[in-house]
């Protein structure tokens, strides 16, 4: 009687005899396979070694992309760093928001940014961050768990940017104290770009920069 095998049975015959191959040296050299590159046939050794060099390709790509977005991490955490030293380093409240602001847009290559506050000091009052701002835009922040990042749709807080009209997306970060439910203001940032700023975009980034904007402009508040 012949006993007939499928590729199933012989596959798992040889992951149960791992030691076949060096017992039956000479089969790898005999042993002809097909290589998805040009359709030639190879040794079983020749094969492995194709995949083996594949396999490395791959793992030398994935490194590669590992060690660019490491240096793209870096250079993020250095702005950051750059960023809050100048807001650590503003010469007084008033100033604050303008350097908040300015400093957002050279060291981040972010064309247009603005902000507005609610509830802020009466001394605080007359500062162009502390225009008036209406209840819906206020609601709107409020209703904000992260930054909206999307398309310019005509959103009251476009118009706060300068050159509002060339706007195409917008990132809107509100400005709570700690885990308060209500915001007391929004952060806006717009650019030209409808790709700048997207729906699908990770913002992990802008909530430490709404965390720390927060943080510093607590003191304008009343």
């Amino acid at each position: 009687m012949t006993l007939s095998l499928d590729s199933t049975a012989v596959a798992q015959f040889l992951a149960q005899h791992p030691h076949f191959f060096e017992e039956h040296a000479d089969l790898l050299a005999t042993i002809r396979v097909s290589t998805p590159l040009g359709g030639r046939t190879l040794s079983l050794q020749e094969r492995q070694m194709e995949v083996l060099r594949e396999k490395i390709k791959n793992m030398e790509m994935r490194l590669a992309d590992l060690m660019r977005m490491g240096q793209e991490n870096d250079a993020i955490a250095d702005k950051f760093q750059h960023w809050t030293r100048s807001l650590l380093l503003a010469r007084n409240d008033v100033d604050l928001p303008h350097v908040l602001v300015s400093e957002l847009r050279t060291t981040f290559s972010v064309p247009h940014a603005t902000l507005r506050l609610w509830g802020v000091a009466e001394s605080c009052a007359h500062g162009w961050f502390a225009q008036e701002v209406s209840a819906d835009a206020r609601i709107f922040s409020n209703g904000l768990s992260a930054p909206f990042c999307g398309r310019n749709n005509d959103f009251e807080a476009a118009s706060w940017l300068d050159e509002a009209p060339v706007v195409q997306s917008l990132a809107m970060l509100p400005l709570r104290v700690g885990a308060a439910p209500e915001a007391f203001g929004l952060l806006v940032l717009g650019s030209a770009d409808p790709g700048r700023f997207t729906a699908d975009m990770a913002t992990d980034f802008l909530m430490r920069i709404a965390e720390t904007s927060s943080a510093a402009l607590t003191c304008l508040l009343d």
